[in-house]
């Protein structure tokens, strides 16, 4: 089957691969892939990696380089083991990606995504979104609803990401809320605050494409750009009481948004830290200190909550498909795909690969 892997940074490539196993373990589910999704961690392994994909041998999943790339994605089930009882040959199923102990400390309290022995299907296990087929335990394959599309399929993984952020955070109907990256991240973060409630949501970012877009993702959203508007006076002129926002998340993984962060909540707010940040930024004590702030970190997501999004795109309370802006071909994937998304005054958000 074809299949994009990983080498070293700049290099991925397309080359035949052997299928998995026709005859799955007796825990385990045989995919054919449909759509999969070009995440910001892909994007990071392609420009600097590898950083989570091991060159040795993963101490639990075993797997190493080369890496078949790709976590946010679903498919049809066409096989399954002898002791799978969650879903049935012919299913959809939308893919969580995390693979860990059920018996360690973390796994006994269904925090499976907190546990040190933690893989990832298409960063560290042997198989990933980015090919013709994919094997994964059962626990991995979420039986899809009806009402949720093969696309919407591929953007649960991501959309769970801020789903997740914004209960850390604590949003409430009526809150406000600053999101700092107007990413495909950052701009699922803003769906799940306005589903979560919020009725104010500021977003910033340097790139005016993607700020642009925010406002035909979200009409009412308030987009700034830290190179030329005053983020954080912006933000607290339009607050009640000039006090800031009750919420920011930083999803960018940089230092000056994080700063503007903490400036732009107010005293007792919470800061949410969503985006991963490659070196170690200074961070602002004192004012943490003094306006009495919650700063908080958000790991991916919890592996339980896959039916509660799922929900959420059937209903259209995050209508996560308006972040697409390109769907490719796997043989596309390097110059329409991870070539595109490095472009720093790119139109391009979330880009799909078509593997059919």
């Amino acid at each position: 089957m074809k299949a994009a892997r990983f080498h070293d940074r700049h290099d991925v490539r397309i080359e035949t691969v052997p299928e998995p196993p026709e005859r799955p373990g007796p825990h385990q589910v045989l995919v054919r892939n449909r759509f999969c999704g070009i995440c910001g961690t892909d994007l990071h392994e392609y420009a600097a990696g590898p950083i989570f994909i091991p060159r040795e041998p993963h101490p639990y999943t075993g797997a190493k380089l080369p890496q078949i790339l790709g976590h946010e994605y679903g498919g049809i089930v066409v096989a399954i083991g002898d002791e799978v009882t969650s879903v049935a040959v012919g299913d959809r199923v939308s893919i969580q990606p995390m693979v860990a102990p059920r018996d360690d400390y973390y796994g006994r309290r269904g925090l499976y995504q907190l546990s040190e022995s933690l893989g990832i299907v298409g960063l560290t296990w042997a198989w990933g979104g980015m090919a013709e087929y994919s094997l994964v335990n059962d626990y991995n394959a979420v039986r899809l609803p009806d009402a949720v599309s093969d696309e919407q399929a591929a953007l649960i993984e991501p959309a769970a990401v801020t789903v997740y952020a914004a209960d850390r955070g604590g949003v409430r109907p009526g809150a406000t809320v600053l999101v700092t990256g107007a990413g495909p991240i950052g701009q699922l973060q803003v769906l799940a605050a306005r589903a979560a409630g919020a009725s104010l949501i500021f977003l910033s970012d340097t790139n005016d494409n993607r700020l642009h877009k925010a406002r035909e993702v979200l009409p009412d959203v308030v987009a700034l750009n830290p190179k030329r508007d005053r983020v954080v006076e912006a933000i607290r002129d339009r607050t009640e009481g000039h006090v800031g926002v009750d919420v920011a998340f930083e999803c960018v993984g940089a230092e000056a948004a994080l700063a503007d962060c903490i400036q732009a909540v107010r005293r007792q707010g919470a800061v949410v830290q969503v985006g991963l940040h490659v070196g170690k930024p200074a961070v602002d004590g004192f004012t943490i200190t003094c306006k009495d702030i919650d700063l908080r970190g958000s790991w991916c997501y919890s592996t339980l909550m896959w039916p509660r999004v799922a929900s959420m795109l059937a209903a259209g309370l995050l209508q996560a498909e308006r972040i697409v802006t390109r769907r490719i071909r796997l043989n596309e994937v390097v110059d329409r795909g991870f070539e595109a998304l490095l472009d720093p005054a790119g139109t391009e958000l979330k880009i799909l690969i078509d593997l059919q």
